[in-house]
This record gives structure tokens, C-alpha cells and sequence, in this order.
């Protein structure tokens, strides 16, 4: 299977779905992990210039350690607009590696370049399809399943489905702390400890379907976006 992640900053897929990416990689699975903006706001010290560098380089390691390839978009953080330009950017990234399965963020996320994000790609994911929609990638011929992944400490998000990451945990906490200029600015700007962060959250959605550890999801139930088998690992 191809499984495409669509996040909007270097450090939302690891923090949000890395334990099931881990586990598709581990399976023979392609994954690859998509990110939308350079990340360059997220340092209270570091330039923008820098950051996005750093930031990039951080992501790029991210993927390598569940075993996923990686492409970055380099949009400027905090000022992801949902227009023509980003939709295309979009539907040609889909087009070139033409998922099965895309997970983006859901529409109840707190962060509007998070939103924006999904709603791009869910806009996107059915009009990679349309053949006289012109980008440098050819159409696809079907249009992938989309699952959203949880929210920030799972606020406002109910899963309908889990997967067990009790296996691939320390995976996911391996690829997070990849992103070291994000461990310093989380704790400065936000108050949190990211790693025990995902721990708790992954505790919380484990002890909800009586696993260990676990992330939830909810797939989009739209035509022609369902399949009639399950698709998370």
C-alpha cells in the first residue's frame, strides 16, 4: 500500500501519527511524509532564514527514522492560505506519488495552518483525479482514502478507529526528538515536556480501545473516498 502523511509543520505527523506510520514501514508499506510549511516561526532565538533550514533537516531525519521518504512544500509558517496556487502545489504532489491513503489533520484542530491544511488536501486528494487540471504530474486514477489524524492533545476529537502503537512507540518518540529546535520553543512557548506529551496522549487513546498505547483516527465517510476494507495497520 501507498500512504502518503500531510502535515502542515515539520513536527505535526511525528507528534500525531508517527507510531502508525512506523507500523505500515514495518509491514513493507511506502510511506512518505509530506510537510507544508518551513516551520520558520517556531524559535523565540532562531532567525526565520535558519530555522527553515534546520527545521527541513529535522523533518528529513523524522522520516528516516520510521522509514519513510520525505518532501517539504517551504510554505512560510503561519501564513498557509487555502487558494490556487496551494491547491495545485497540492493536487501535483498527489499526483506524483499517488497515495491509497493520505492522513492530514482534521477540521477541529486549533491551529488555522493546520485546518488550512486538511482542507487543502481534501480538496485536493479528489481533484488530483480531473485530467484537465494541468500540473507537471499526470492525474491519478482514483481518488485516496482520507483519514484525519488526531488534534493537539486530542481536544474536540473523537476517534473512530485505532491503531495499537504499543510496538512502535519508542519509534515515534525516536522521530519527535529528532526535531530539537522544537523540544526548547514547546517548552518555552506552550509548556510542554513533547515527549511526555506524546507519551500521555498515546496512554489516553490506548487505554480507550485496552491496548497500552494508541492513536486514534476518523476517516472521512465521503464518496468515492471509502474502501470496504480497513486500511489503518
Amino acid at each position: 500500500m501507498r500512504v502518503m502523511a500531510v502535515g502542515a509543520h515539520p513536527d505535526d505527523i511525528e507528534i500525531l501519527c508517527a507510531g502508525t506510520l512506523a507500523k505500515y514501514t514495518a509491514r513493507g508499506d511506502y510511506v512518505v511524509n509530506v510537510v507544508f510549511t518551513n516551520g520558520d516561526m517556531g524559535h523565540k532565538v532562531i532567525g526565520p532564514e535558519e530555522l527553515a533550514r534546520i527545521r527541513t533537516e529535522e523533518a528529513r531525519q523524522a522520516a528516516e527514522a520510521i522509514g519513510a521518504d520525505f518532501k517539504m512544500l517551504g510554505e512560510p509558517d503561519e501564513w498557509l492560505f487555502h487558494d490556487r496556487r496551494t491547491r495545485t502545489m497540492m493536487i501535483d504532489t498527489i499526483r506524483e506519488f499517488d497515495p491509497d491513503v493520505i492522513i492530514t489533520h482534521s477540521p477541529e484542530d486549533y491551529h488555522p495552518d493546520h485546518r488550512c491544511c486538511g482542507d487543502i488536501v481534501f480538496a485536493a486528494s479528489f481533484l488530483a483525479t480531473v485530467p484537465h487540471i494541468e500540473t507537471e504530474h499526470e492525474g491519478t486514477e482514483h481518488v485516496a482514502t482520507l483519514i484525519y489524524m488526531d488534534t493537539l492533545g486530542g481536544t474536540n476529537f473523537v476517534p473512530e478507529e485505532y491503531v495499537d502503537i504499543t510496538d512502535t512507540l519508542e519509534k515515534k518518540i525516536e522521530a519527535v526528538l529528532k526535531h530539537q529546535s522544537q523540544v526548547k520553543w514547546l517548552k518555552e512557548h506552550d509548556n510542554i515536556d513533547i515527549a511526555q506529551f506524546v507519551r500521555s496522549l498515546a496512554s489516553t487513546r490506548g487505554l480507550q480501545c485496552s491496548v497500552p498505547f494508541a492513536e486514534g483516527f476518523r476517516t472521512a465517510k465521503l464518496w468515492p473516498r471509502l474502501k470496504p476494507q480497513r486500511l489503518l495497520p
